[in-house]
C-alpha cells in the first residue's frame, strides 16, 4: 500500500474501510497478569477501551461495529469473574448511552438475555430504545451469544413459521434464514479482528463469518488502540476478496 493511500487519513465514505467490523476482545486476564495485577483490573480496563475503539470505527466510516463481549461459554467462569463482568456491563449501560447519542450511534444487545438478571435485561431494552433512532452506526454487543445457539434460534424461528402456516418450505433459502439470525438485515461483516494471540472464532458469528476476512493479532484487547485498528485496517485494504471468484 502507498502512502497516498493509507488508512490512517481515510475519509468517512473511504471504500478501503471495512463497512463491517467485528471485534473478538481477548486478553483481558493474560493482560492484568502480565502486569501482576489481579484479573478484574483487566477486565476495567477491557471495558474502558470499548469507547475509544467505537469512536475511532465510527470515525473512520465504519457503519456497524459487532463486539463480543460475552458469550454462551463464559458462564463457566468463576462466578466473581462473572458478576464482575456483569457490574461492567450495567456501567457500559449507564454511563455511555448520552455519548452514544450524542454520535448518532444505534445499539443492539444480540443473544439470549433470558440469563440475565431482571435490571440488566431493562438497561439492554432501555440502551436499544433510547439509540433506536441514531443512523450513524450500529454497535451490536453480543452477550451471552454463541454461534450454535444464533443458527439453532433461528431453526426454531423457521419451523414455527412453516408450522403456523406463514411460510412454505420451499421458500426456504440463505437469504430468507438469515434474516431469522441475530444480526438480521445487517450485512456480514467484512472482517474479525481478534486480540490475544489465539487463533479461533470461538462460536462467534458461525453462519456470518462465511467470507469475512479473519484478523488475529498477539495484542491484549486493553492494549489495542487506534493505531493498532488502523493496522488492521490496511492488512484489510490489501486482501483481494473474490468470494468464490477467479481474480
Amino acid at each position: 500500500m502507498s502512502e497516498q493511500t493509507s488508512v490512517v487519513d481515510a475519509s468517512p465514505q473511504d471504500d478501503r474501510v471495512p463497512r463491517h467490523v467485528a471485534i473478538i476482545m481477548d486478553g483481558n486476564h493474560r493482560w492484568a497478569k502480565q502486569r501482576r495485577l489481579p484479573g478484574a483490573a483487566g477486565h476495567r480496563a477491557g471495558a474502558r477501551n470499548v469507547r475509544p475503539i467505537a469512536e475511532a470505527c465510527a470515525d473512520l466510516g465504519v457503519t456497524c461495529l459487532t463486539l463480543f463481549a460475552f458469550s454462551t461459554e463464559n458462564w463457566q467462569r468463576p462466578k466473581r469473574e462473572v458478576r464482575l463482568l456483569m457490574d461492567l456491563m450495567r456501567s457500559v449501560l449507564e454511563n455511555d448511552l448520552d455519548e452514544l447519542c450524542e454520535r448518532e450511534v444505534r445499539m443492539r444487545i444480540i443473544g439470549d438475555r433470558s440469563k440475565f438478571a431482571s435490571d440488566l435485561q431493562m438497561q439492554m431494552n432501555r440502551a436499544e430504545a433510547m439509540t433506536r433512532d441514531n443512523s450513524r452506526m450500529s454497535l451490536n454487543i453480543a452477550a451471552n451469544y454463541g454461534g450454535r445457539w444464533d443458527i439453532t434460534e433461528a431453526a426454531r424461528g423457521l419451523a414455527r413459521a412453516v408450522a403456523e402456516g406463514d411460510m412454505d418450505p420451499e421458500q426456504i433459502d440463505e437469504s430468507v434464514f438469515a434474516e431469522y439470525l441475530s444480526l438480521g438485515a445487517l450485512p456480514p461483516p467484512d472482517i474479525c479482528i481478534r486480540t490475544g494471540g489465539d487463533y479461533r472464532i470461538s462460536n462467534f458469528l458461525l453462519w456470518d463469518f462465511a467470507y469475512t476476512e479473519l484478523y488475529f493479532t498477539d495484542d491484549f484487547w486493553p492494549d489495542f488502540d487506534q493505531q493498532n485498528l488502523r493496522a488492521a485496517f490496511e492488512w484489510f485494504d490489501e486482501r483481494q476478496r473474490r468470494f468464490g471468484r477467479r481474480a
